[in-house]
């Protein structure tokens, strides 16, 4: 608690009281009294004076204490003998000590003041330190907040341009095409079956990327979860690679899985939407004419899975923000959602998926997916 400023009547008052209170009970004791206990009881008022009314107060108090101390207490009573030099000297002692014990005890109650003032000096800092902090923390999450609505906004951004992008290219062939056929020029049976085929391969991209669309949608609502049953898995990858002879058309395509390998727990629809988009996404990225190996194999209770191209590899930097959501690796033109729900369906059946460098070039995805329990080999 802060003490109060001192104050000169107030000390005045309560040091004289004091004072005249100690007189009246030393009094009618004197005769049995030595000099001294009068003279250091006295001196207690002038202390009383400094605490409460400051210098002043004790100054006056402490030479009223010494007239009645001289007068009183120093026989022959009654008298001022300031001519003695005995009791004038007594009289000064007492004066200087009063004096003194007044003016220290003053500094320290002006010192415990004003540590006192320092100390709430400095809570009230303090308060107002812990007030900003709070405001600071406040003004980070809002910029955290609409760091992420702009980068959601980037991301949309991002998403519309390639999205537009890939949707116009395949458009734009399937609208030429179309109004080629419709025309009036001639074309041979040849001719007209590759103008077909080129709408139809037209088609199917658009469908994987409407899929892709609505399986992201699916995943930010969280309404992605996988049916699971018992997948063989060299049949779905077999089926998935007769389904994308058109996208694999220009590459030479080598799958590496045994025939005995153990059936895996998963939601076939949502496999198959990985292998296709990790099959497709090496197919943009290698070369014509290079080989893409598809393989798989049984690692402890998982099932290894791999798609292997020959191009150009992902950098290390690129290696993990691919599997962001519109996010893509240097120099792609993809949407940047096929690898994004690769690893939320990975993820959604306890697996892992990550990329590494190819022995000779290139990039090699590989993901995991858990091994069905109740029997190593079971008929789908």
């Amino acid at each position: 608690m802060l003490h109060r400023r001192p104050s000169g009547p107030i000390g005045l008052l309560c040091g004289t009281t004091a004072a005249l209170a100690a007189v009246a009970v030393l009094l009618p004791l004197r005769d049995d009294l030595s000099k001294a206990t009068p003279a250091l009881v006295l001196l207690l008022p002038g202390v009383l004076a400094a605490l409460l009314g400051g210098r002043v107060a004790a100054g006056v108090v402490a030479a009223g204490s010494a007239i009645a101390f001289g007068v009183l207490f120093l026989p022959p009573f009654g008298e001022w003998k300031v001519l003695d030099p005995e009791d004038a000297n007594a009289v000064i002692v007492f004066v200087l000590v009063a004096l003194l014990v007044g003016e220290v005890t003053a500094r320290e109650a002006e010192r415990r003041r004003q540590a006192e003032a320092r100390t709430a000096e400095l809570e009230a800092l303090t308060a107002r330190l812990e007030q900003v902090q709070r405001e600071e923390e406040r003004l980070t999450g809002e910029l955290d907040r609409l760091a992420v609505i702009a980068e959601v906004d980037q991301q949309r951004s991002a998403l519309l341009r390639s999205v537009s992008h890939e949707l116009r290219t395949p458009l734009a062939t399937i609208r030429a095409v179309s109004s080629d056929l419709q025309g009036d020029a001639p074309y041979d049976d040849a001719t007209r079956a590759e103008l077909l085929g080129l709408v139809s391969d037209e088609a199917e991209r658009l469908d994987r990327l409407v899929s892709n669309l609505l399986s992201m949608s699916r995943i930010e609502a969280g309404s992605f979860a996988p049916e699971r049953q018992a997948v063989d898995l060299p049949e779905l990858l077999t089926a998935t690679i007769a389904r994308l002879r058109r996208v694999t058309k220009d590459h030479r395509l080598e799958l590496e899985v045994a025939p005995d390998l153990p059936l895996v727990d998963a939601d076939y629809t949502q496999l198959d939407l990985v292998v296709s988009n990790l099959i497709e996404n090496a197919t943009r990225h290698s070369p014509p004419r290079s080989t893409i190996r598809i393989g798989g194999r049984a690692v402890d209770a998982l099932v290894e899975i791999w798609v292997e191209n020959h191009g150009d590899g992902i950098i290390a930097t690129d290696r993990k923000r691919i599997f962001e959501p519109f996010r893509r690796g240097h120099g792609s033109r993809s949407s940047g959602i096929g690898l994004a729900i690769c690893k939320a369906v990975v993820e959604a059946h306890g697996g892992t998926i990550g990329v590494t460098d190819a022995h000779g070039g290139g990039a090699r995805f590989t993901f995991t997916m858990p091994i069905v329990a109740s029997s190593p080999r079971a008929t789908v």
